[in-house]
């Protein structure tokens, strides 16, 4: 586990800007009629003319940039030319960039058109559930009060199912590091918080049951039931001060200062 220093940290909000950058284009991107392959290209694009390197690209084989999960895929999903988008479809993206040998590294889920309210309320729920875990993201709370404030307002917000196979990180030089931050947990329980820690939060939620498998393409994440899932993901810092949300995006401006989190450079 990596330990950062003001300088460092600062450098991996300049990875996170990249990153943020990259999906504020693909959400405008979002549309019927476009291939997860065009997305996936877009964001190559956006990231390397920032001087940053994709981070997913080759990682243990992956072949994309991003990861495009459609509908009932949870996470990982391949980018295709086939997998055209549709009206009512939901996308989950999600996004890492490497500049100067640090990790930036978010998702968001988009509605593709005309969502259903269902999904939308679902959506809505998986990012709140975000950013109740980065709230708890302070020197001397611990681990277990993270998973539990993001598991809690999914239980008590319509009782979503909260993925567990799959949960957060730490992330610095490398993008997967230690800690694991799971999803869900125990007040008071777990590794105790330090100034310094830099964690992804990222919850996924589905409209039925938790349940997820893998499919043979060794990366894609489905749903067992074919419900649809959302997932939200930001970097985070731990300082004396608060949470600084080291991917933030414009969008995120009011939400920061609104919860009394660190301002980030914009």
């Amino acid at each position: 586990m990596e330990i950062k220093t003001p300088e460092q940290i600062a450098r991996m909000r300049a990875a996170g800007q990249v990153v943020a950058r990259a999906l504020d284009t693909l959400r405008a991107a979002v549309r019927p009629g476009v291939s997860t392959l065009e997305l996936d290209a877009l964001a190559e694009k956006v990231i390397r003319d920032a001087g940053a390197v994709p981070s997913f690209k080759g990682y243990h084989g992956f072949p994309g940039s991003i990861c495009a999960s459609v509908n009932e895929e949870v996470v990982h999903g391949i980018p295709s030319a086939e997998r055209v988008l549709a009206e009512g479809d939901i996308i989950s993206i999600d996004c890492g960039a490497i500049l100067e040998g640090w990790h930036g590294d978010s998702a968001i889920t988009v509605a593709v058109g005309e969502a259903r309210p269902e999904d939308l309320r679902m959506m809505e729920v998986c990012e709140e559930s975000m950013w109740q875990g980065i709230a708890e993201l302070r020197p001397g709370r611990r681990l277990g009060d993270v998973g539990h404030a993001i598991g809690g307002h999914i239980s008590r917000n319509g009782g979503y199912g909260n993925v567990r196979e799959y949960g957060g990180h730490g992330i610095g030089t490398q993008m997967h590091m230690e800690p694991h931050v799971l999803n869900y947990g125990r007040k008071g329980k777990g590794m105790r918080l330090v100034e310094g820690m830099c964690l992804a939060i990222e919850p996924m939620t589905t409209l039925g049951r938790h349940d997820v498998a893998q499919l043979d393409d060794g990366w894609t994440v489905v749903t067992r039931d074919g419900k649809k899932a959302a997932h939200f993901e930001h970097s985070v810092a731990i300082t004396a001060d608060g949470p600084l949300v080291l991917t933030a995006r414009e969008s995120d401006r009011d939400r920061i200062a609104q919860m009394g989190f660190v301002q980030p450079a914009w």
